[in-house]
């Protein structure tokens, strides 16, 4: 089959589209025909070989995919060729090995993919739309009649973030840079959509909360947006740190003065019991038309190395998947 692989760690040339041996099933197992698979900034992280899990060389990336059952391994009953499923990070744990033309899971790593669901919209499910609820409400502790601030909300995490608060009754204001980027926001239910390109959108998002601030802030760039965060936020307001690429300087008597909770999230601190909730309200609300993922763009598999430059552009509208 084909596939990507890392040989070595460091940019996106390292990685290369290969022959490899098909994937048989084991005991327990499922393999699936990959349709879709989706690309993530941890992607590209764990490819410079910087990232806090760090798998022998090489390896093929991605966590996150959907396809057709194509074989299964003595014991396996709940599925059976030519079924539909997806596997997804929050679901193994596993940040590797779904960048190729078949897949292979544990059976209890895989779900039936969702009546009405695309391939390319159930790879948002294992990251996108778990990093968003977690983050949402596990860390961020958000509740209903609260505004969010999504910094960053054009995103496949930001889209997800805003179906998933308005559900629960949240006010949501998010920033975009693109006009497409802020249509998009508003289109997917946020109250507001502010510009972060232009001078003092912070002071607008004041105004649109009475000036007291957001009760809760995710924050998709915390290297380049914490210190303003925290002059933003609400007193005793949460701020969630999502994404982060570097260092910053913050004045700590802010967090003092307005007693605020900077949290970070990473997704595999979470455990299987925290998770398997997570997933089933996400798909209820995939199979009440409540949560739509939101797909950006489609790549085929041989242009990983483009998705994985594209993946941490500014400007993303939505998922990036990478097709056969």
């Amino acid at each position: 089959m084909k596939a990507i692989r890392a040989h070595s760690f460091g940019g996106p040339e390292v990685l290369r589209y290969d022959d490899v041996d098909d994937p048989v099933p084991g005991p327990g197992e499922v393999v699936f025909d990959m349709r879709a698979t989706g690309v993530n900034p941890a992607d590209t992280y764990m490819r410079n070989g910087t990232y806090a899990i760090v798998p022998p060389l090489p390896y093929i990336p991605g966590g996150d995919a959907a396809g057709v059952v194509s074989a299964v391994g003595p014991g396996v009953t709940t599925f059976k060729i030519g079924d539909s499923v997806f596997t997804g990070t929050a679901l193994t744990f596993d940040m590797t090995g779904c960048y190729a033309a078949k897949v292979k899971r544990k059976v209890g790593e895989v779900l039936p993919l969702p009546p009405n669901v695309s391939f390319a919209q159930a790879a948002a499910f294992g990251v996108s739309y778990t990093t968003a609820h977690y983050a949402l409400f596990q860390r961020g502790g958000a509740q209903a009649g609260e505004t969010v601030f999504i910094h960053g909300a054009s995103g496949s995490v930001g889209t997800a973030a805003i179906q998933l608060a308005k559900r629960t009754g949240l006010r949501v204001i998010g920033s975009g840079g693109t006009a497409k980027g802020l249509a998009l926001i508003v289109r997917e239910g946020a109250d507001r959509a502010v510009n972060h390109t232009e001078p003092g959108y912070l002071d607008e998002v004041t105004r649109m909360t009475g000036g007291k601030g957001p009760e809760l802030i995710l924050e998709m760039l915390a290297n380049v947006n914490l210190a303003a965060d925290m002059d933003l936020v609400a007193k005793y307001g949460r701020i969630v740190i999502i994404g982060n690429r570097g260092d910053t300087t913050i004045t700590p008597r802010v967090a003092m003065m307005k007693e605020l909770d900077i949290r970070g999230i990473a997704l595999w601190n979470a455990t299987p019991e925290q998770i398997a909730p997570v997933m089933k309200d996400i798909l209820a609300g995939v199979a009440a038309g409540e949560l739509r993922p939101i797909i950006g763009r489609e790549m085929p598999l041989a242009a990983a190395a483009e998705a994985h430059v594209a993946v941490l552009q500014p400007g993303a509208h939505g998922k990036i998947v990478l097709t056969p």
